[in-house]
């Protein structure tokens, strides 16, 4: 189990009442790590291997000149679940970078935003190269704002 899952369900296994306590505290370390995200300030609320999800609040720090959220704070907020979606799904023996990203923004954001990566267990698995993660930003009303794929580079370690 990577360090990033270890910490996930050390923070998020608290009580009850520690549970949304612990999700923050992972947040804010995962932040830490790559500190530029810090800047959306990530909640995570699922880590699993292949399935990874945060909320952006929509607040004035995200928010352009028309009062939705930034195009590149969701941005940020899809690259952000994409790397804790990689760190907790890779194989041990396999290592990986991000190569690009595509994206097209389908709707206002105008909420809050939850952003979800997604992959299948199957593509690391047989990963030597090339890896698409599926990404997504949804309203709180269910509409996707922002979709897309980041390429992943995935090679053997050394």
């Amino acid at each position: 189990m990577s360090q990033v899952h270890t910490l996930w369900k050390t923070a998020s296994g608290l009580p009850v009442i520690g549970s949304t306590i612990g999700k923050r505290v992972f947040s804010i370390a995962f932040s830490q790590k790559a500190p530029y995200f810090a800047s959306i300030r990530p909640r995570f609320t699922v880590v699993e291997p292949n399935h990874v999800e945060l909320v952006i609040r929509k607040r004035r720090g995200v928010q352009n000149h028309i009062g939705t959220v930034h195009a590149i704070a969701l941005c940020n907020g899809l690259e952000s679940v994409m790397g804790a979606l990689a760190e907790v799904t890779i194989p041990a023996d396999k290592r990986w970078i991000p190569k690009g990203m595509e994206v097209s923004y389908t709707a206002k954001a105008t909420t809050d935003i939850t952003c979800i990566a997604e992959t299948d267990q199957a593509q690391w698995d047989t990963a030597d190269g090339d890896l698409p993660v599926r990404v997504r930003g949804v309203r709180e009303d269910g509409t996707v704002v922002i979709e897309g794929v980041i390429k992943l580079w995935v090679t053997p370690k050394r």
